[in-house]
């Protein structure tokens, strides 16, 4: 057989020295969005210091970052992060592997993409909390529901980015692969993989982030540990500085794992070969 008619274009590509006006201008944009929240930081303690709002309403800052110490140095965030930690992982990769093999079986089967997509389509307009119930009767309260909700709010957007990714690859690709014999097996792995590769990252990214929400949710309602109980539980004893510290480490933490994925996802995007034909 003669050479594949695909070549990575673009795969070794020099870098470009960035110019220092350019770097000044990447670090100003990054710092743009710093503004609003510390003009929010900055607009609560300027309440609190005029006396505006009553502590029990809204503590000061101080007084939150004051109660975060107390729960790091107590060792109580930690156990509590843990627990989510857990259970996040456990459940998104559960339905990232779901929803990676549905997604890649519909995408390389139409007719089973017919048979089953109307239905996935109508069952993920079920919200996490409406499928609760159910899954309590079959499995009881314990860590299997907390891990089969996440699982399926991560399953949805693994499953649907799968199948779009396995849907771009250009025809005339996959034209040129038959022309030049490729089997089926070497069509979906050097054409249809590689342009499927950014949009699964992003499927990926989505899931975890869906995951993270349900977490939430669910320990909000059925749990006796994690940062969601702490924040169930701060409210039960009034203490909003507890309730504060907790949604904190939980926007942090939700934050710096979505900007990682972000970072994976643009890398991947940006060295995704640009499959060109060539004549051998």
């Amino acid at each position: 057989m003669s050479a594949s008619p695909f070549v990575l274009a673009g795969a070794r590509r020099p870098r470009r020295l960035t110019a220092p006006r350019d770097l000044l201008g990447k670090l100003g944009s990054r710092g743009l969005g710093w503004i609003l929240p510390l003009a929010i930081l900055a607009l609560w303690q300027f309440c609190d210091g005029r006396g505006w709002i009553s502590p029990q309403v809204l503590p000061s800052p101080r007084f939150v970052l004051d109660t975060l110490r107390d729960l790091a140095a107590s060792g109580d965030l930690w156990a509590n992060t843990r627990a989510s930690m857990t259970r996040v992982l456990v459940g998104f990769a559960a339905g990232s592997a779901l929803g990676l093999g549905l997604g890649t079986a519909m995408g390389l089967s139409r007719r089973l993409e017919s048979y089953v997509l109307p239905t996935f389509n109508a069952l993920v307009q079920i919200p996490v909390l409406a499928w609760m119930p159910f899954v309590l009767l079959l499995v009881g309260i314990g860590e299997p529901l907390k891990y089969i909700l996440i699982a399926k709010a991560a399953l949805v957007p693994v499953t649907l980015n799968t199948l779009q990714g396995f849907r771009q690859a250009p025809p005339a690709l996959l034209e040129v692969a038959r022309v030049y014999g490729y089997s089926r097996r070497q069509e979906v792995l050097e054409v249809v993989l590689p342009h499927a590769v950014p949009t699964l990252f992003t499927g990926l990214r989505l899931g975890f982030t869906k995951a993270w929400l349900s977490l939430v949710v669910v320990e909000l309602v059925a749990s006796s540990e994690g940062l969601g109980y702490l924040i169930v539980y701060g409210r039960q004893l009034f203490q909003l500085d507890l309730v504060m510290a907790a949604v904190i480490v939980v926007g942090a933490i939700g934050y710096a794992i979505d900007r990682a994925l972000d970072a994976a996802e643009r890398r991947v995007s940006r060295g995704r070969p640009d499959a060109a034909w060539e004549t051998p």
